[in-house]
């Protein structure tokens, strides 16, 4: 594979939708299509292949001159006119391999993902910890994406994110952005964070709270009148909450939980299911707003396990939302099957009693795009050139570049 292979690869992945990119060599490359993955019908790669594409991907000189030494490496990337793209690059029986995902072209909106609207206000607050969560591959980028975006529509603010890598690129509309990626702008999280304070920013974006400093330095921003967004790799908010204390020593956790209570707006926790048409995925998405019992919940460990009861009963009241809760209005609309809402319940007989008694009933619901995706994973980037005349095989989900080619040159 020669460099314009390369870039043919990811202008067939663009062009069906595809959400990850899998290069291992010995093995043909493989695409993740609406949450399944599935071969392309080419070559297996080689090693030389993967040199090929790390030498594209790779902007650093420095490591791009000393491929064979690398065992672990995060980067981004974009070929012009096509998309973006965030990989990482690991060496696995002694061979590099490289997992990219693409990033939209275009940043998402909140109403264009068919999400609830009570994320617009949450996106409102002034100040405070607002937390996206979930699984790798969930769509939290794509959602933080979208509230940076709509204060950035509606605000005249300095929005300062702080990524690894930078994966979507906002241009100033209302408001004023500085993006900064670990490795070539900053060192860290918690030094950029640490200078951040200093930069007269209203709202920051820390792409993930890893260790106690920076998760330290964030309530500290948020205390001081600053608004906080971060992403966690949990799967709910009662996790969140007790993933987060649990990274402080014994002696510091009584603190900090009293101060996740006083400065935590919002956990928005999701996980993708896949639609009944066909069309890609959706976030299913438990939304906890935080009043005076979730505080309560947080700050007493006693009380934190009660947490998700009170996220059901204030759905009225402040239109935060279970899984189950979220699962059941999807299978309504018919977003859903209810094989996939029963598969991805937290609880089967909340989400049966959900389906007899409505699911919750909060007004203005958000219904799903027709166009399908609700986040990242299955609508991402703009139209690959013309030029690029691989063909998808719908039922055998195959590419086959090899007589594609033929075609081409007999054409």
């Amino acid at each position: 594979m020669d460099a314009q292979g390369f870039v043919n690869l990811l202008a067939a992945a663009v062009k069906h939708k595809v959400s990850d990119i899998h290069l291992h060599p010995g093995s043909p490359p493989a695409f993740r299509v609406k949450g399944d993955l599935v071969a392309v019908k080419a070559a297996a790669l080689t090693e030389a292949d993967m040199h090929v594409v790390l030498s594209v991907i790779i902007s650093d000189p420095v490591w791009k001159a000393k491929i064979a030494e690398i065992k672990d490496y995060d980067g981004s990337f974009e070929v012009q006119g096509l998309s973006r793209f965030r990989f990482n690059v690991f060496r696995h029986c002694g061979k590099l391999g490289a997992i990219m995902r693409l990033i939209p072209a275009q940043v998402p909106s909140l109403d264009g993902m068919g999400l609830p609207p009570v994320l617009k206000k949450i996106s409102d607050n002034q100040r405070g910890l607002v937390l996206v969560t979930g699984a790798t591959g969930s769509g939290k980028s794509s959602t933080l994406a979208a509230m940076i975006d709509h204060i950035n529509t509606n605000y005249g603010s300095h929005i300062l994110t702080i990524e690894d890598p930078l994966e979507f690129i906002h241009t100033a509309k209302k408001a004023r952005l500085t993006q900064r990626a670990i490795g070539p702008d900053t060192v860290s999280f918690a030094g950029a964070l640490r200078s951040a304070l200093r930069q007269d920013p209203d709202i920051i974006l820390v792409g993930e709270m890893r260790d106690p400093e920076t998760i330290d330095i964030a309530l500290k921003a948020a205390e001081t009148g600053h608004m906080v967004f971060s992403t966690v790799h949990t799967q709910d908010a009662m996790k969140t909450i007790g993933r987060l204390i649990a990274v402080f020593p014994p002696e510091e956790q009584r603190m900090v939980r009293q101060r996740l209570a006083d400065n935590l707006q919002a956990i928005v926790s999701q996980r993708l299911v896949k639609r009944a048409d066909g069309k890609g995925l959706i976030a299913a998405q438990e939304i906890m707003v935080s009043n005076m019992s979730i505080a309560e919940c947080i700050a007493d460990p006693a009380k934190t396990g009660e947490m998700n009861d009170y996220i059901q009963k204030s759905r009225e009241m402040t239109g935060g939302q279970t899984f189950d809760q979220h699962l059941a209005e999807l299978y309504q609309s018919g977003t859903i099957a209810l094989e996939t809402a029963m598969e991805a319940a937290s609880n089967p007989s909340d989400f049966q009693r959900n389906l007899s008694f409505g699911a919750g009933g909060v007004s203005g619901a958000a219904k799903a795009p027709a166009n399908g995706n609700a986040n990242g994973s299955g609508g991402n980037g703009a139209t690959p050139p013309d030029a690029n005349k691989a063909a998808f095989a719908e039922h055998t989900v195959v590419l086959d570049f090899a007589k594609e080619k033929e075609k081409d040159k007999a054409a």
